[in-house]
């Protein structure tokens, strides 16, 4: 009868040490995405992806938070995002929501790559952010929209491999983002032209509700990510560093 009391006391200890390394691991990833908010500009590491010029484009690119833009441009890149998606959002489950979707675009956590022409006239752009998913540390991508006129000529590719650079130097993991299964151009532009995969958290990976759902979540790791491993701390699906 006395040997039980060891054996119980010892598996308590194992399953707080676990905890304790869990707790740990997930401070660690929180760590790594507060620094990365905590940069003046993550595209200073990268002066020469500041420029675009090919395929008879010249536009210079520029990273920063949501607070250090100018109103005009918020409104920009909402307009932009409303007039390319506004009829594929309608095609979801989710509908269009303009207010939860200003909301979005503003939050204090948002950053944005933004691609000007000669005039400064802004004519693409990227929202992001540095977040958490199931325990490790990851770059969002919320938004890629160009405006009609440059389209096609290779800018939209050249935004997300500087997402990827961005991600990599602040050790995020993977680059995420979500694409409706409808929007046939953005989901093989992904898939194919990027390599993205169709990521574990997607609906259709975790059979959530599968084929119902209108969207995929893809994912691309970054050159830290496969070198750190796959592994991850278990911990919900979800930012923890807000």
């Amino acid at each position: 009868m006395g040997g039980e009391y060891p054996r119980k006391s010892n598996r308590a200890k194992e399953k707080k040490q676990r905890r304790l390394e869990e707790r740990a691991a997930m401070d660690a990833v929180c760590a790594k995405v507060d620094a990365a908010n905590k940069l003046e500009d993550p595209l200073d590491a990268f002066p020469v992806f500041k420029k675009y010029d090919r395929n008879g484009l010249n536009l210079q690119i520029e990273c920063k938070r949501v607070s250090a833009l100018s109103s005009s441009t918020v409104e920009w890149a909402y307009e932009l995002t409303r007039a390319n998606m506004q009829s594929l959002y309608e095609q979801s489950e989710w509908g269009w929501k303009e207010r939860e979707k200003k909301e979005e675009m503003k939050d204090e956590r948002a950053w944005y790559l933004v691609a000007q022409d000669a005039d400064t006239t802004p004519v693409a752009f990227s929202h992001f952010r540095f977040d958490v998913e199931c325990g490790e540390e990851v770059l969002y991508c919320y938004e890629v929209q160009l405006e009609t006129r440059v389209r096609r000529k290779g800018l939209g590719k050249f935004l997300i491999q500087i997402l990827q650079l961005i991600a990599n130097s602040t050790q995020m993991r993977k680059v995420m983002l979500t694409v409706f299964k409808h929007n046939h151009g953005a989901y093989q532009f992904f898939r194919e032209a990027l390599q993205f995969e169709i990521d574990e958290t997607s609906p259709s990976m975790s059979g959530c509700c599968g084929d119902d759902c209108s969207y995929e979540i893809l994912s691309r790791r970054t050159k830290f990510g496969e070198a750190a491993g796959h592994g991850h701390s278990g911990g919900h699906c979800g930012g923890c560093c807000h």
